[in-house]
């Protein structure tokens, strides 16, 4: 079969949920006002409160939510098959993920720029708030543990691509100071700012930087991590203005071109598809894909992360109310179109020529992920439009990097506004101080990456397996959470629930048949992380029906 069906059917679908379904869901449900005043406005502190253009903020967003996720949830989720990948991502992307990326920024708007965590007070009562932060906190502790390795990874892997990752944030606090201080048309220096990113791509592939075998006794993994980390602390404490909104505004940019690149490629070159439409050939130890796909494809369908970014950083710099549509559905548009592009790469001939040789390739579940995409992006890039391997491998590699980075610096930032409030909560003076919430959210994290006696920084490996559950639980506990504040205003609540039930379920039984693989293999911990996780879900939705039954019984009387 042609790739070429798949891109169009694709396209097509995200199109109508762009142009119709997200614009329904704006003027009827959400009822998106561009009178109200935006907590940007009523709070603007010019660090984290901040009107951005939406354009900015669309950036920020998407390149914050996207991370690796889309495209190392498809790449493995495509060992079931290519069709119910590439169902679950476009379906999912059009009435899931489209419509709670914009729920959450619109109920945090509503709610004087709340984090979800916060927001389940407000909307459900106090005793959901820290059940809910909670989750939270464990989803951005294992987000940040994590991609602190894989960025780390790559850097070693792909030394080439360590010069244009570390430019990137130099051209990003020039771009930041430069329309902060109205100097030139923030297009014009963004753009800018893209070809000299693409300049030091090049520049990149000719250049690797790699560091010494020991430092202070440590290996280079665990070195990439602590400087990573010690990065990501600085960027969280700066102005949203200066770092964070110019470096994922370019990043959103750069992904456009290798969007372009990758969809051009496929068009040009014709490129059939060699994995099999339905795996039949799966080893004896892969999981059921019912309900394990749909928790191995998050981002790029449904994501809680998205959930925490919307209502944590977004939400704080949403301009007007109707810019929720543009920045929450049509950023999880783009996360679509990642994903699917990526299904596209790891099952058509640029990875694997023949059905057989694709069977080679993808021999047991969880092989393909980044290194997949790399290798059959830069083989389709290379046979699409001439570009040389090396320059293209350099390219998807930095895509990767910098994206993974754009969500570290946003997990921590987040990690830290979550201690902050637990701070004002609890009325603990020195948890409300910037430094020391962001000191204790690098802290936990690095207990996690280095408390497991792993010299190599790698111990947030060891509660990954815990993230795609766990995630997806809180995508549907933030869905209910805008159904009771849908129902609470007399609004329509269908176009929430189902999405709701259906996420929770799925989620819920993958919780469950990880936990008794856990306690199979013997992984204690992480069998009782995942017992809270689903015990506290089960409390969440206890409480939210008490809520409602109350509410309809107020409403009668």
């Amino acid at each position: 079969m042609s790739s070429v069906l798949i891109i169009i059917f694709g396209l097509i679908g995200m199109a109508f949920g762009w142009f119709v379904y997200s614009r329904f869901i704006a003027t009827h449900v959400f009822k998106l006002d561009p009178e109200f005043v935006t907590p940007a406005h009523q709070f603007n502190d010019g660090a984290d409160f901040h009107p951005t253009n939406r354009l900015v903020l669309w950036g920020h967003h998407f390149t914050s939510v996207a991370g690796a996720a889309p495209i190392v949830g498809p790449a493995i989720a495509v060992y079931w098959g290519w069709v119910p990948a590439v169902l679950w991502v476009v379906f999912g992307t059009i009435f899931f993920a489209g419509l709670h990326d914009m729920g959450a920024l619109w109920a945090s708007n509503r709610h004087h720029g709340k984090s979800m965590g916060a927001l389940a007070e407000s909307v459900i009562g106090k005793r959901t708030r820290m059940l809910f932060m909670v989750v939270v906190f464990l989803v951005l502790l294992m987000v940040n543990s994590v991609f602190g390795v894989v960025i780390a990874n790559a850097f070693i892997t792909t030394p080439e691509a360590v010069f244009p990752a570390w430019a990137a944030i130099v051209v990003a606090l020039i771009i930041g100071q430069l329309v902060h201080r109205g100097i030139g048309k923030l297009i014009t220096i963004s753009c800018v700012g893209v070809v000299v990113l693409y300049i030091s791509i090049y520049a990149g592939s000719y250049l690797p930087i790699a560091l010494p075998a020991n430092i202070l006794g440590l290996p280079p993994e665990a070195s990439w991590i602590l400087l990573l980390f010690a990065y990501a602390a600085v960027a969280s404490l700066l102005p949203v203005w200066m770092l964070l909104q110019p470096r994922d505004f370019i990043n959103g940019m750069q992904l456009f071109v290798g969007l372009l690149l990758l969809y051009g490629a496929v068009m040009f070159s014709l490129p059939d598809i060699s994995a099999p439409a339905f795996n039949h050939q799966v080893a004896l130890d892969t999981p059921s894909i019912i309900p394990l796909l749909f928790v191995t494809i998050a981002c790029g369908a449904v994501s809680g992360f998205h959930g925490i970014v919307a209502s944590g950083t977004s939400s704080k710099q949403l301009d007007k109310e109707p810019d929720a549509r543009f920045v929450g559905y049509l950023g999880a548009v783009g996360e679509g179109a990642l994903a699917l592009i990526t299904i596209v790469t790891v099952s058509g001939v640029a990875l694997a020529t023949t059905t057989q040789e694709w069977h080679e390739t993808y021999s047991h579940f969880g092989e393909g992920g980044t290194k997949a995409f790399i290798l059959g992006g830069a083989n389709l890039i290379q046979s699409g439009w001439g570009v040389p391997r090396e320059i293209s491998e350099t390219l998807l590699a930095t895509m990767v990097i910098l994206f993974a980075g754009t969500t570290m610096d946003s997990g921590v930032r987040l990690q830290r506004y979550i201690i902050e409030e637990w701070g004002h909560i609890y009325d603990i003076q020195w948890m409300k101080k910037d430094i020391i919430a962001t000191l204790l959210a690098v802290g936990s994290c690095l207990l996690i990456a280095f408390g497991a006696g792993d010299s190599s920084g790698s111990g947030g490996m060891i509660i990954w397996p815990l993230f795609g559950s766990t995630n997806q639980l809180l995508a549907a506990m933030t869905l209910l959470i805008i159904s009771v504040m849908l129902l609470k205003l007399g609004r329509p609540v269908i176009y929430t629930l189902i999405p709701m039930v259906f996420v929770l379920t799925m989620a819920f039984l993958s919780a469950i048949v990880i936990f008794f693989e856990f306690i199979e293999k013997g992984d204690h911990l992480l069998a009782a992380i995942d017992l809270v996780v689903l015990i506290t879900t089960i409390f969440v939705i206890l409480e939210s029906i008490s809520t409602v039954r109350t509410h309809l019984a107020n409403r009668r009387s």
